[in-house]
């Protein structure tokens, strides 16, 4: 009876002893697997891109000339006429204003008979001189009345000279009394009328010459602090926003005018249209750009400690680190960074808030990515 105990109670441990054993080795076989993956958590990300930041300013300006043509008499006198008025068109030759000629005209005449008295001086004395030639040569004069002669003769050809001069200024300032305009363009003012005695340089007229056309602004400091002289300005007119034409800054007034000290900035506009006329209220947009520069959308930034921050994604890991950047401005849904990334680099954009130092991440759904991008957030 004790034997038969025995022996079933032998049997029950080598069962137990079968049943461990066949456990321990399913868990040494299943501690051979590999434990899977954590699976990355799903963000958004951009490539950083380098590109130009532009600011437009608009200023409202006229439409002037390039070059104003100020007329005027080189002698004075009584107005006798002036032909032309504000906004004539006028030729290069053409006759702007008339002088009263009878003064230059009298002149003229007296010059001319001065000049002929002048001619019968010197025959006179020439005749002389060659009778004393002579008769120094025979010894029949004495040397002084010879000198004498000789010197008479000089002084009549001087008188001679100086009257043909006279003749020759007189001629000149009765061509004066006519004042012709050697450009073509439009008149844009006048300072004189018929009948009134004006002195020598007293503007007459002024002429806005038609080769080129000036847009001109005035110009706050702050604006002049930028590279200007660089930009593209845009210049359209205020009541047809639709007629425009380009051109760049040709010059810069050196001093700030007294009342709204500003600086007059002159335009020269390339190929104005018609439209475009003297004295049109423009406004000019002035596309200020900046050099090569990195912005990033507003949803990346995030921050570490006081510093601002962003994501960086590692490309062969598909990991994130943290990376403080510099912030030069912030605009709406967009942050232009001053320095802390470089072109190329792929940051979060979306889902940033909930990371940490090394953590693996994958692409949002229904986000389509660039290759590179695709590369930095596989799984």
């Amino acid at each position: 009876m004790s034997a038969i105990i025995t022996r079933r109670m032998l049997a029950r441990g080598i069962g137990r002893i079968a049943a461990v054993t066949l456990l321990g080795a399913v868990l040494v076989s299943c501690g051979d697997e590999k434990a899977p993956q954590a699976e990355g958590r799903p963000v958004g990300v951009v490539t950083v891109e380098a590109g130009q930041f532009s600011d437009d300013v608009q200023l409202s300006g006229e439409i002037q000339a390039k070059k104003d043509v100020s007329l005027a008499f080189r002698i004075g006198g009584r107005v006798l006429e002036r032909p032309v008025n504000v906004g004539d068109q006028v030729k290069a030759g053409q006759v702007i204003a008339r002088l009263d000629p009878a003064l230059e005209q009298n002149a003229l005449a007296a010059a001319k008979a001065a000049l002929e008295a002048a001619r019968g001086e010197v025959s006179t004395a020439r005749s002389t001189f060659e009778r004393q030639e002579r008769l120094m040569a025979q010894g029949f004069t004495t040397r002084p009345r010879y000198d004498q002669a000789r010197r008479a003769q000089e002084t009549a050809q001087a008188t001679l000279e100086n009257a043909e001069a006279q003749v020759e200024l007189a001629q000149d300032r009765l061509g004066f009394t006519a004042l012709r305009t050697d450009v073509a363009g439009v008149v844009t003012a006048r300072r004189i009328e018929p009948g009134e005695v004006i002195q020598p340089g007293q503007v007459v007229v002024q002429i806005a010459r038609d080769d080129s056309r000036d847009a001109v602004f005035n110009v706050p400091a702050a604006v002049l602090d930028t590279h200007l002289s660089d930009a593209r300005i845009r210049v359209a007119l205020a009541d047809a926003p639709a007629v425009t034409a380009y051109g760049s800054v040709r010059e810069v007034a050196p001093q700030a005018d007294p009342v709204t000290r500003t600086f007059a900035v002159r335009v020269g506009l390339q190929d104005p249209p018609e439209a475009m006329r003297l004295g049109s209220t423009v406004v000019g947009t002035i596309e200020l750009t900046t050099a090569a520069i990195v912005s990033i959308p507003a949803s990346a930034l995030t921050q570490q400690g006081r510093s601002p921050a962003v994501w960086v994604v590692d490309p062969a890991k598909s990991t994130v680190s943290l990376r403080d950047i510099d912030v030069l401005r912030f605009d709406a849904g967009t942050i232009i960074l001053s320095q802390g990334l470089a072109p190329g680099e792929i940051i979060v954009s979306a889902g940033a808030q909930a990371l940490h130092p090394g953590q693996r991440v994958r692409l949002l759904p229904g986000q389509l990515p660039s290759s590179r991008q695709q590369a930095a957030v596989s799984p």
